[in-house]
């Protein structure tokens, strides 16, 4: 039996605005990333989610709710993004996700740890929400982690191949989780 994800990145924040990259800082969406969160509900109104989860910074718990707010919500640890330890609140060209994938940042993690509670949260999944239908409400580095656990790929092509990379944001992206 299969579960499947719905993943969902947070809206705009007040470091994405700024070139900044916030990793586990706690830091507020903007108001256009407050709307955009409410345009996500409002383009995916017509999916069914048994529960969301969301990591525990405030700019994912923030864009749950105003995009799902009649589902159940559930914050985990596990979804945060990267730490990029020194780097945090730093300009984001100063974070490189090729030069740790294995080496954590200063003071941080690297991927290689993200991926760890990914699957660790992933085992969760299969254990609690077998055959069920969940949401995501997370960040860029757990998402990479799916990619590379649900499609045995490597960071280097889940990176390569990163939507972020070239601006081809969608309302979800879906990942099956098998026994």
């Amino acid at each position: 039996m299969e579960t499947k994800i719905e993943y969902f990145v947070h809206g705009t924040t007040f470091d994405n605005a700024t070139g900044k990259c916030s990793g586990w800082r706690q830091v507020e969406l903007t108001e256009l990333g407050r709307d955009r969160a409410i345009n996500l509900g409002i383009m995916r109104k017509d999916l069914h989610l048994d529960v969301v989860f969301t990591s525990d910074l405030i700019r994912a718990i923030d864009s749950a709710n105003l995009a799902f707010p009649s589902v159940k919500h559930i914050q985990d640890k596990r979804l945060r993004e990267c730490n990029y330890g020194d780097l945090d609140g730093k300009e984001k060209e100063l974070i490189i996700y090729e030069e740790h994938i294995d080496t954590p940042f200063p003071n941080g993690e690297s991927l290689k740890d993200v991926e760890k509670r990914v699957a660790e949260f992933i085992e969760f999944i299969k254990k609690n929400y077998k055959g069920k239908t969940i949401g995501i409400v997370a960040h860029r580095a757990p998402q990479l982690a799916l990619e590379v656990l649900t499609k045995g790929i490597s960071f280097e092509e889940a990176i390569q191949n990163d939507w972020r990379k070239n601006g081809e944001w969608q309302p979800g992206w879906e990942y099956i989780i098998r026994e």
